[in-house]
């Protein structure tokens, strides 16, 4: 499964990142590697729950 990300390099190093389908919830890491890894931990945890205020996006079908 691949999801998308959005990252930047602040000045003093660190990386700070979100997922695209929760442009709300940043996360933070001293490297990508450790960046990547936090952001998996968010969307497994926001997939996994039902927790109040996280906003989701879905495609809806019509005709």
């Amino acid at each position: 499964m691949k999801i998308y990300f959005t990252y930047w390099k602040e000045s003093d190093g660190r990386y700070l990142g979100y997922l695209n389908d929760y442009p709300e919830h940043w996360t933070q890491g001293d490297n990508l590697n450790d960046l990547k890894e936090q952001l998996r931990d968010l969307r497994e945890m926001f997939t996994k729950e039902e927790i109040p205020g996280i906003r989701k996006v879905e495609e809806l079908e019509y005709a």
